[in-house]
């Protein structure tokens, strides 16, 4: 129902209207102007592209417990007893959200929201186009040649085992389809005010089982920053995510790109000692690791780093580290990678997790001791 009242018709044009008349006015207005917002609506705002910003810590619940009511009702009781964490993150595959070309099912998505929502906490979404498991990720349909089988076999680095699958991105209708999801994706959730953000998965292809051509390799790059640029514009006041890891020689460009689209930069992984990640540029190799591009951008884009399993169990990915404490990951994510929000994988370590977000570092302070600051990228930000 739209109601369009104007003040100049009510107000008297040939008088100074009473002062007390006058803001008695007004607030009626306002009354009746709340009462025809949209429930789902983003709060009112003189800028129309301002961003929801609601940093702090985030958990990342495991993707088949997602609509397991146990489970659940468990998650969201320690949600409740933990006001540092914020909301949580859910991982959904390409191919559990579209059915059948251009069929979507975000039921899953819409319960989780509507949850979440009425207990004050919020929804990060990612959508997933790579597995680790041999699981597929695209939708049926794409199994064609049209998409070229709409994905590829993927291994560990230095073997030639199959253990996951990745998207053919390079395809042009394989990058059509991805962007027509977010678009369906940015049509029924942008405007929500607990919709707080839509990420993509990491950067690293993984080593194809089928050697990929030079040409396909850098159009899979140049795509996801086509999907990225398009992402910002179906979702405008939402925070859009891309997480980053490898490969080191062309972070310097992609990770530029996604600053100049104003793309929060994200990671897979939270290890406080991996060379890769951490390394600095030489005169002999100058590809920086993407950890310092945290400190290189912070305040223009939203930080948002993972916390993952293997982070937990070491500080290394080869496991020649050591165990790190809870709060030797939180002091590097906040001080080192400047983060904004964290995203904490909900694992056996989960209990340690808690009793650190409870301590009154966390516990009292704004965005829980993150930085609070609305990144420059965004023209303005909405609490």
């Amino acid at each position: 129902m739209n109601i369009n009242i104007h003040i100049s018709h009510l107000t008297p044009t040939t008088s100074k209207p009473n002062d007390m008349a006058h803001k008695l006015l007004i607030a009626i207005l306002l009354c009746i102007s709340m009462m025809y917002v949209p429930s789902g609506a983003v709060a009112a705002t003189s800028d129309p592209t301002a961003v929801k910003w609601h940093p702090g810590h985030y958990y990342i619940i495991r993707g088949s417990q997602k609509n397991n009511a146990t489970y659940l009702s468990q998650v969201y009781s320690e949600l409740k007893a933990t006001p540092a964490l914020k909301g949580m993150m859910i991982r959904y595959f390409w191919n559990d959200l579209e059915k059948s070309k251009g069929v979507y099912d975000f039921s899953s998505i819409d319960k989780r929201l509507a949850e979440l929502s009425s207990r004050g906490k919020r929804l990060v979404i990612q959508v997933q186009t790579k597995s680790f498991n041999k699981r597929q990720v695209v939708p049926n349909y794409m199994k064609t040649a049209e998409y070229e089988g709409g994905e590829f076999d993927i291994s560990d680095y230095g073997n030639k085992v199959v253990t996951g699958r990745n998207i053919k991105l390079w395809n042009l209708q394989v990058q059509n389809r991805l962007t027509a999801l977010f678009r369906a994706m940015g049509k029924r959730y942008n405007s929500h005010p607990y919709f707080e953000g839509i990420s993509m998965i990491e950067s690293a292809m993984g080593e194809p089982i089928k050697p990929l051509t030079k040409t396909q390799v850098t159009n899979f790059y140049n795509n996801k920053i086509i999907v990225q640029k398009q992402m910002r514009l179906f979702f405008p006041n939402t925070m859009t995510i891309q997480e980053v890891n490898y490969p080191r020689p062309i972070l310097a460009s992609f990770v530029g790109r996604l600053k100049n689209i104003g793309t929060a930069l994200s990671s897979p992984d939270t290890f406080i000692e991996e060379k890769g990640l951490l390394f600095e540029a030489t005169k002999y190799d100058p590809n920086q690791g993407v950890y310092n591009y945290y400190s290189e951008f912070a305040g223009t884009i939203p930080m948002v780093p993972t916390v993952m399993s293997n982070n937990y169990k070491n500080t290394k990915g080869d496991g020649t580290g050591y165990v790190p404490t809870i709060s030797q990951i939180l002091a590097f994510a906040r001080d080192t990678l400047n983060a904004n929000y964290i995203f904490w994988t909900r694992e056996k370590h989960y209990a340690k997790v808690l009793e650190v977000l409870n301590w009154k570092g966390q516990r009292n302070a704004p965005a829980g001791g993150l930085n609070p600051k609305c990144p420059s990228a965004y023209s303005s930000c909405t609490s």
